[in-house]
């Protein structure tokens, strides 16, 4: 039934009749252009202990909203929870109040030898290994980054120091049985025994539960975004180990300060777009 008051609207914006947004519960004016997108609620302080001042604007079920600043620059973070479903929540509502760029900061596990615990996997596309995304659109429609996220996630990286990869991940829905593991009495799904060789073969990176979702959903919206995640686990060796989570934390901020420096730059220089040529950021 609508019109409840815990219903949203049966518009097309789905907003709350206050202008409230029904799961974040942000308003217009709440966010900034600007947000980071991490799964865990308690990792919204972690990154907001990174910028220079910060307050929760909204918390409702897992989502929890901040909004503050780093040099200047206007940033919001707000928490997906676990898994695609959330995240596309997340994506529609925060573009509803005028989000613009979206960040996942996340973990994830490791499916290539040459990545090692604690590294970052900048994601430049993703598999679309889960169900959400084809709520919405065709299964051969791509999830891709935006080239200019990608790029200020690499430069922000390599300013801080820290090992980094650029490559695809494959996003699930399952943690258990979607990600080749065993499930409970050791039941183990279709597939489960081959399913990471064949994303290794594919050169497939590392795979996580949101990713796909909220590349996917920009593209079609016309926003942009992009994915850095720390390695927690290691799929070819068995390790797992909760190190580096800082990094991804980091590495997001200063690549949105950065971004913020870009379209500066494209602006003045009277095109749509940042590229190479504008000169370094």
């Amino acid at each position: 039934m609508t019109g409840q008051p815990d219903d949203p609207s049966d518009g097309a914006s789905g907003d709350r009749p206050d202008d409230r947004q029904y799961h974040l519960q942000v308003r217009p004016g709440d966010v900034a252009p600007t947000v980071l997108l991490p799964g865990d609620p308690a990792r919204v302080e972690v990154i907001t202990e990174l910028w220079d001042e910060a307050s929760v604007v909204a918390s409702h079920r897992e989502f929890r909203t901040a909004t503050g600043t780093v040099d200047g620059t206007p940033l919001s973070v707000t928490s997906t929870g676990i898994g695609s479903p959330s995240a596309a929540i997340a994506v529609e509502e925060l573009a509803r109040v005028g989000a613009r760029t979206l960040v996942r900061v996340g973990s994830c596990g490791a499916i290539q030898p040459e990545l090692s615990l604690g590294d970052l996997v900048i994601s430049r596309g993703a598999v679309r290994q889960e169900g959400t995304t084809a709520e919405y659109v065709r299964g051969d429609y791509p999830a891709v980054a935006d080239d200019r996220v990608v790029g200020a996630l690499v430069a922000a990286a390599e300013r801080l120091g820290y090992d980094y990869h650029v490559g695809l991940t494959a996003t699930t829905d399952a943690f258990y049985a979607g990600q080749g593991r065993r499930g409970f009495g050791g039941y183990a799904a279709p597939g489960a025994d081959t399913w990471l060789d064949e994303l290794r073969a594919a050169n497939v990176a590392n795979v996580e539960m949101e990713t796909s979702t909220v590349l996917t959903l920009a593209s079609l919206y016309g926003l942009r975004a992009g994915s850095v995640c720390t390695v927690f686990a290691d799929r070819t060796s068995g390790e797992f180990a909760v190190v580096g989570e800082e990094r991804a934390a980091e590495t997001a901020t200063l690549a949105a300060t950065l971004l913020a420096s870009m379209d500066e730059q494209a602006e003045a220089a009277g095109v749509d777009r940042w590229h190479p040529g504008l000169g370094p950021v």
